[in-house]
């Protein structure tokens, strides 16, 4: 399965980018138990951040910011099998679980209720 990892990157931290950066290895910290069970796992921000800085973004929350960041995620999940949302309060991993849900794929809250599928 393709599967985005969505949690808390921004929220919490008032934009302080030791705590941003805090953040994003907890998200990356799933990534490679999920490769190794067999999936695909994605992170918004492995193809929001480096777009944000070809775009010109300046600072977190800018317009540039604001145009590329949830959009990726949001496009992300039309190729997405599952969701797996960390824990954590983050309002985009919320809508990120909403727009799932929508289009009916399965979201998972621990790691451990994801089916392994490597061989």
């Amino acid at each position: 399965m393709v599967i985005l990892i969505a949690g808390p990157y921004r929220g919490g931290t008032n934009d302080d980018p030791k705590l941003i950066q805090q953040n994003l290895d907890k998200l990356e910290a799933v990534a490679l138990p999920l490769f190794k069970m067999g999936h695909l796992p994605l992170i918004g921000e492995w193809i929001a951040l480096p777009l944000m800085h070809l775009a010109g973004s300046k600072h977190i929350g800018d317009s540039v910011w604001d145009e590329i960041q949830y959009p990726v995620a949001h496009r992300l999940l039309e190729k997405c099998d599952a969701v797996l949302r960390l824990e954590g309060e983050s309002k985009g991993a919320d809508n990120d679980v909403r727009i799932a849900k929508e289009r009916g794929l399965k979201i998972y809250y621990r790691l451990e209720d994801i089916p392994n599928e490597a061989l």
